[in-house]
């Protein structure tokens, strides 16, 4: 299948699920992860309705910033992101959607204030509670929230997770704990704390995440098939 089919096939899976939810599909946002796709395959989904691209490399996200902005596309960083990394991404990336530790969001919020703007995040969650994955783990979330709110060049938006790979039903149940997480700190988040974006979901399992509140959906084999790196 071309990309152009895939990525009919994948809104209209988004769509399928959402009725099946009793969403709109305006609810739900597809991100399409363009990690390792070049830029001319990446055009052939900006020309078939992809309006949102995550990047898992602050370098690589740098090198096609370029192109984003020639075709109106937001860009995300999703992958984990080193402190020294950060000056590629600061005030470009849409949302860095991988904020996982205090040192982190210290170093955005320096380089945001110096560039006089908030950067959007979201905090990116250890739902399984596994010790080989980054995030924060559930428990410790409103404390790390807490924290995040004093620093003023940081926006939280919400939250992030990778579930552990057990399949779209064994994700199902992690995806209802993020959205009972999300749904709990948004009745009692610290000020300047947002709760708007809840991103979970990939390939494999995006039709289980939306079914389970997810805002976002971050899909890249499905739409570009296997990919090597560049």
């Amino acid at each position: 299948m071309s990309i152009a089919e895939n990525c009919e096939m994948v809104l209209n899976n988004i769509a399928s699920a959402c009725r099946q939810a009793g969403r709109s599909i305006d609810d739900v946002r597809l991100i399409a992860v363009t990690k390792f796709v070049p830029i001319e395959r990446i055009a052939e989904a900006v020309a078939a309705g992809i309006k949102e691209v995550g990047e898992n490399r602050p370098q690589e996200f740098s090198s096609k910033m370029e192109f984003f902005e020639e075709q109106g596309i937001a860009p995300h960083l999703i992958g984990q992101l080193q402190t020294n990394k950060v000056k590629y991404v600061i005030g470009k990336a849409a949302l860095i959607q991988s904020l996982d530790r205090i040192e982190l969001a210290k170093e955005i919020s320096r380089l945001a204030e110096k560039r006089q703007l908030v950067q959007g995040v979201l905090v990116e969650v250890n739902i399984g509670e596994e010790p080989q994955k980054a995030g924060v783990l559930p428990g410790e979330l409103p404390a790390f929230l807490d924290m995040i709110s004093a620093l003023p060049g940081v926006q939280v938006k919400g939250l992030m997770c990778i579930p552990p790979n057990v399949g779209e039903g064994g994700a199902r149940p992690y995806f209802a704990r993020m959205r009972r997480l999300f749904e709990e700190l948004g009745s009692s988040a610290p000020n300047g704390v947002q709760m708007q974006e809840l991103s979970m979901g990939m390939s494999g399992d995006y039709t289980a995440a939306i079914l389970e509140g997810a805002t976002m959906v971050r899909v890249g084999t499905a739409l570009f098939g296997a990919r090597r790196a560049i």
